[in-house]
């Protein structure tokens, strides 16, 4: 590690006493490198296995990685946390400026424990922390409003971030998020409600540090050979161009797109919500996360002419991306890109996780169907596939709490199934709801067995495609040992924190020659070691608060629906999963 490099640093802020210190690290940033490697030990040692995810004691932690600052696309910031979702571990990870200013800050992670006895902001300028009353921010029903109010008062220095709640988080919904520069968030598994819980409305950090380094020379030549290569990738060009959307007609005609709470794999409107279409006739502006030349994130320009006056117009501003389209747009048969960028508004608005909103939104109108609820437990809605007006009043009433139905329905699919009925299409796994693939059985096991249960840890989905396009077939063991391979990797470059979109650039090669000039000497099979550790310690994690592989519920749905790779069974998802843990734990 580079002489002075404010990585090692851990900056703390003990919420119920309003103070905070410094520790250094050194010890853990060498061993576990940065990000999800460092944030995942902190976890283990700040959170005991009895800790009540909205409780006091749960920490939330950010970090960083050596890579953060110095080369390009290494701009993410983990966040760990128990989560308030499915009991076990919290992992999210966001992308936009929040890595580069925590890292300008002078810090390598920041723990947060306690919880305020009023609402509070924390301001982080350099070394120094502010505690600031936001009771006036609290209950407040528009999230953009809050950042605009905290650009105004919080200036700062050099490069700033602000992170904050909405209503979602306030009142506690297990799949609240938390935004971060308006576009961004930190999405899955509620850390927003861990942040409401702790009264925290926002966090504003902004720093002006430079970074050195040991070896001027190689490290403009690695730089250049990463930037270069970013620039002149096709896979970076089709994502500047389209952004994420681009796989909406991609997976929807390989079959692959959960349609209708996943009654049918293919939507018949699909090109009307596609990247392609959103591009010629909604594309406002694309941004970049910082020190990142790809410029992914696509804003859809929507124009409304107010109802007082047909004659003048508002535009807002909305991001999409591929997740959000599939969760509020097919799963929930909405045909209309106007009518899904409204439905996608009032998700930002609110500050929910748009896909575990949507999916249990899907998991609610087919339990109506069904008559598993009735409008009496909706409070009069007639849920109805592609009615967004209908879904954005039910948020509302969930963010309200007003009844039993709508107070389960914030607390995930998952639990709802477990009091209304409907497990076998209630669409979630481990506790969390499902991302937009469905490709074949590796997926599923992929999101049985991740980490932090995301389609990003170990990529079934595609694994997946590859089996469908070379038309191999694997056994549940094989199957097992990819999904298991791959997702240690990923420990490593979410340890630099390298976005996963980058992971065909980032090689070992090219991490290990960027990784020696930041001061780390490690060889491809030293990370190996360092990912399956890391690996270990979040799934010792998930065991120790109630994760048990054996005990896992799977949706009968995902058998009843046609995948792309051909019909699977029940028994080879569970010998996959069952394989995959043995093989995590075999040394």
């Amino acid at each position: 590690m580079i002489e002075g490099d404010p990585l090692k640093k851990v900056l703390h802020i003990d919420l119920s006493i309003k103070r905070f210190w410094v520790e250094e690290r050194n010890d853990l940033f060498e061993k576990f490198i940065g990000g999800v490697g460092v944030a995942s030990q902190l976890l283990s040692e700040e959170c005991g296995k009895k800790t009540d995810p909205l409780g006091p004691k749960n920490p939330i932690i950010f970090a960083v990685g050596p890579l953060t600052g110095s080369f390009p696309l290494a701009s993410k910031t983990v966040s760990m946390f128990k989560s308030p979702l499915t009991g076990n571990l919290g992992e999210s990870h966001a992308g936009g400026r929040s890595a580069i200013a925590i890292r300008m800050a002078g810090y390598g992670a920041i723990v947060i424990k306690g919880q305020s006895s009023e609402p509070v902001y924390i301001a982080v300028h350099g070394n120094r922390v502010y505690f600031k009353n936001a009771s006036v921010l609290w209950g407040m029903g528009n999230s953009y409003s809050v950042g605009r109010i905290l650009r105004e008062r919080e200036s700062g220095a050099g490069l700033r971030t602000i992170m904050r709640i909405g209503r979602a988080g306030e009142e506690l919904i297990s799949y609240a998020s938390v935004i971060t520069e308006t576009y961004r968030h930190f999405g899955r598994l509620g850390l927003g409600a861990v942040f409401g819980s702790k009264k925290l409305k926002a966090i504003v950090i902004s720093g002006n540090n430079s970074l050195k380094v040991n070896n001027v020379k190689q490290y403009r030549k690695t730089y250049d050979e990463i930037y270069n290569s970013v620039v002149n990738s096709p896979a970076m060009n089709k994502y500047h161009e389209l952004g994420t959307p681009i796989n909406v007609n991609v997976i929807n005609s390989i079959e692959a797109l959960p349609t209708r709470n996943l009654k049918e794999a293919k939507f018949e409107y699909a090109d009307n919500i596609s990247g392609e279409t959103f591009l010629e006739k909604y594309l406002g502006r694309r941004i970049a996360c910082a020190h990142c030349p790809v410029s992914c994130i696509h804003l859809a320009a929507l124009r409304e002419s107010y109802e007082s006056d047909p004659y003048f117009f508002k535009t807002t501003m909305i991001s999409y991306d591929y997740e959000p389209i599939f969760s509020l747009g097919s799963m929930l048969g909405i045909p209309n890109p106007d009518e899904l960028l409204r439905l996608l508004e009032e998700i930002e608005i609110l500050g929910f996780d748009a896909m575990s909103a949507g999916v249990v939104l899907a998991w609610a109108t087919e339990s109506q169907e069904a008559g598993l609820i009735s409008e009496k437990d909706t409070f009069g809605i007639k849920f109805k596939w592609g009615d967004y007006e209908s879904y954005i009043k039910a948020l509302r009433l969930v963010i309200k709490c007003e009844n039993e139905f709508y107070e389960a329905l914030g607390r995930g699919v998952e639990h709802a199934s477990t009091v209304y009925g409907g497990d076998d299409f209630a669409l979630a796994f481990g506790g969390n709801e499902m991302p937009g693939y469905h490709t074949g059985p590796a997926a599923y096991i992929g999101f049985l067995t991740g980490a932090r249960h995301s389609h990003l840890d170990n990529a079934g989905y595609s694994l997946d495609q590859k089996v469908i396009s070379s038309n191999e077939k694997l056994t549940p063991d094989e199957t097992a040992n990819k999904l298991l391979s791959e997702e240690i990797w990923r420990q490593i470059l979410s340890s630099l924190v390298v976005c996963f979109f980058a992971r065909g650039i980032y090689t070992p090669e090219i991490v290990t020659k960027a990784l020696e000039i930041m001061g780390y000497n490690l060889t491809y099979d030293d990370s190996l070691n360092i990912g399956r550790e890391i690996l270990k310690i979040k799934n010792n994690f998930k065991k120790e608060n109630g994760f048990n592989e054996n005990n896992l519920r799977i949706p009968k749905r995902i058998f009843e629906t046609k995948a792309p790779t051909g019909k699977f069974t029940e028994e080879y998802i569970r010998q996959g999963v069952s394989a995959y843990f043995k093989l995590l734990n075999s040394d």
